[in-house]
């Protein structure tokens, strides 16, 4: 964590160096947890019903934030908006919805590993169009990570779950997208405005599966609801009110390397809390993503 994060602190102004790197780690370990929380809920309720009922929860705990705070008042251009409503369906509603389906395949540690590829799609595609720059570090690191993904998926399938292998790389690539328009909306927007009204537009985006959402809730155990709702609050509200914070402040692709953390973080609660390892061909695949992350990372 120490080592990522010293990413972040070449790139901030020195500044708020201290508030950036603590709300990277605060997003990291929130982010962590909800690998966790996701797979404890099973399926108690199914992955888009989740998804709102989590967004939901986070839209209301915004909503009352930002009233006490300042007052609903929102001053946006169009294009402000319209980047914010696209990274909101991208990254909270598509993401949230694939990420929870995945986990009904796959255990937290599995899906984290698998999701970590996403800071290299950033990395990538922030050198290719926010002018970021590709250096040769970053395709060696690709092509590692690249391989660790590969090893993971080929320990998931000898439990035949390669439907959950392909909804985890369909959520890393719906995170990576998200990242990289909201960098951008980030520039016409503050993050708690950024992240209050992305939570508000994945909510309305879906609400057509509301009747879902209550015909489950009337059998699903407190203990489900009460994970649901702690995505809600802590690992959405609070973890990309933090994360938006310290991406207004630094590159993409560099803050995005703090993420190789969450899989580490991931795996530890995953066997601390639900007694779940991933397989041992998925754990030396995700040291190899890990390793391929850092070696993207070197100057």
């Amino acid at each position: 964590m120490s080592t990522t994060l010293e990413f972040i602190r070449q790139e901030a102004p020195k500044k708020g160096l201290g508030k950036t790197s603590a709300a990277a780690g605060l997003a990291v370990v929130l982010w962590a947890s909800s690998f966790v929380a996701i797979r404890g809920i099973g399926h108690a309720l199914s992955p888009a019903p989740l998804a709102l009922l989590r967004l939901g929860v986070a839209a209301v705990t915004l909503t009352v934030f930002v009233a006490v705070k300042r007052g609903i008042r929102v001053r946006l251009s169009r294009k402000a908006f319209l980047l914010i409503a696209g990274y909101a369906v991208l990254w909270l509603a598509g993401y949230t919805v694939a990420l929870n389906a995945a986990e009904r395949h796959v255990d937290a540690g599995t899906a984290s590993l698998l999701v970590n590829l996403a800071p290299l799609l950033v990395a990538l595609t922030a050198g290719k169009f926010l002018g970021e720059g590709v250096s040769r570090w970053l395709v060696v690191g690709s092509l590692v990570a690249l391989a660790g993904a590969a090893l993971i998926a080929a320990g998931a399938s000898a439990q035949r779950d390669w439907g959950g292998v392909l909804l985890c790389l369909l959520a890393a690539v719906l995170y990576a997208a998200g990242v990289m328009i909201q960098k951008v909306a980030l520039r016409h927007a503050d993050g708690l405005t950024a992240i209050w009204l992305g939570s508000v537009v994945a909510t309305v985006v879906l609400l057509p599966w509301l009747p879902r959402l209550i015909g489950e809730l009337d059998t699903a155990p407190a203990g489900a609801v009460f994970s649901a709702a702690y995505l809600g609050v802590f690992p959405t509200a609070i973890g990309f009110v933090a994360w938006a914070y310290a991406l207004r402040r630094t590159d993409a692709s560099r803050l995005s390397a703090v993420t190789y953390a969450v899989p580490a973080v991931s795996v530890l609660l995953s066997w601390l809390i639900l007694a779940e390892i991933p397989a041992p061909l998925g754990l030396l695949g995700g040291v190899l993503c890990l390793v391929g992350v850092a070696i993207s990372r070197r100057r």
